[in-house]
């Protein structure tokens, strides 16, 4: 897309960066703890910068996930607490999880949506789900209602992969950039 990226962890690096994004890989024990053991979680809260958190990193901007290791002796994960929105297995009855191609999202005019159309479609990979809150900015339907877009402040979080959800992903990630 012509944007300058830099995949890093150290708080110099991030500290000349325009726009943060919380990357959507893994488990949210693991991205809590790569936040935590890189002394990040102090920094995402404080900073001003605009935040963009995708999938999993949508995930832990709210208050916790049940997203546990199987062996776990605990519950649930604490995340960020930047929404105070719990993060759930999703309860999809006959449907497949994970929860896994192509759906829609219905989202509010927001700028992070600016020239997307209502009920776009976009990429989805994910089992577990933020609840509808006050700061949902998208919502689809799987089984359930849950977010698929939130902001609040400098964060914004989608569920789905916009770098996996072609042009109209595209349109997304072109939106955070030139819209905050």
């Amino acid at each position: 897309m012509g944007f300058e990226v830099t995949i890093s962890s150290d708080l110099s690096v991030l500290d000349k960066a325009s726009h943060l994004v919380l990357p959507g890989v893994g488990t949210a024990c693991a991205v809590m703890d790569g936040v935590l053991k890189y002394n990040l979680k102090d920094y995402i809260l404080d900073t001003k910068k605009p935040i963009l958190g995708i999938c999993l990193g949508m995930q832990i901007l709210g208050a916790s996930s049940e997203e546990v290791p199987m062996d776990a002796d605990y519950k649930e994960v604490l995340g960020l607490n930047i929404v105070n929105s719990k993060v759930r297995k999703m309860k999809a009855l006959d449907l497949r999880l994970p929860h896994m191609g192509w759906n829609t999202v219905c989202h509010k005019d927001h700028p992070l949506f600016a020239g997307i159309k209502q009920n776009a479609f976009f990429y989805f990979d994910h089992s577990f789900a933020m609840d509808v809150n006050d700061y949902s900015i998208g919502i689809t339907d799987y089984g359930q209602n849950f977010t698929a877009a939130l902001a609040k402040d400098n964060f914004m979080g989608v569920q789905f992969h916009p770098e996996k959800s072609s042009s109209t992903g595209e349109r997304l990630l072109s939106n955070f950039v030139n819209n905050f």
